[in-house]
């Protein structure tokens, strides 16, 4: 019985620490620009993308099919640095737990 009381307090205990890198992901700012700097995403570190910047230079070209390429190659680049981010996070919070396969974070 003594080792399951161990095993609900640390189940807990980890249930808090993930709600603290929860809460600090979704204050951490991070961006993703392509084109040389001509669009920039700011994304927070939970996925939220907070703002898009298109220079203005990139407008004036007129090409819309390379400007909606820059948008979404941001975009995705933004997300796939958050998640990134996130699992580092989430590994630095869960390294030597021993976690079961597939609750690994």
């Amino acid at each position: 019985m003594a080792n399951f009381m161990k095993m609900m307090k640390q189940a807990a205990d980890m249930q808090k620490n993930l709600a603290k890198v929860q809460e600090s992901l979704a204050e951490l700012q991070l961006d993703y620009s392509v084109g040389g700097g001509g669009v920039k995403v700011d994304i927070l570190g939970d996925g939220s993308i907070t703002a898009i910047h298109i220079d203005p230079s990139v407008v004036q070209s007129g090409d819309a099919e390379m400007l909606e390429d820059l948008v979404l190659t941001a975009v995705r680049g933004a997300q796939d640095k958050a998640k990134e981010t996130a699992a580092a996070e989430m590994q630095k919070w869960t390294a030597g737990m021993n976690l079961p396969p597939g609750l690994g974070f």
